[in-house]
């Protein structure tokens, strides 16, 4: 038995944590009170994370980690447009 399951375990976790404040953004479309910093260094960050997956060949950080740059790119874009 690996422990590959942990990965998987804390990739759905921490992607499932980040899709409310994803919808509430998208449905509102009130960034004001987001950090446009934080954002810009969160979403660089999961690419890497994402690349550091891929040459890994780890699925679990895959996954996760394209759903959270599509979710975190698109709350970065929705701040560059309406502040």
């Amino acid at each position: 038995m690996t422990l590959e399951w942990t990965g998987y375990v804390a990739a759905a976790l921490t992607t499932i944590a980040f899709v409310p404040q994803a919808i509430k953004t998208l449905r509102s479309r009130d960034t004001r009170s987001i950090s446009l910093g934080m954002y810009l260094a969160f979403t660089v960050g999961v690419a890497f994370w994402l690349a550091y997956g891929i040459f890994l060949q780890s699925w679990s950080m895959i996954v996760a980690n394209i759903i959270t740059l599509a979710l975190s790119g698109t709350i970065l874009a929705m701040k560059l447009r309406y502040g």
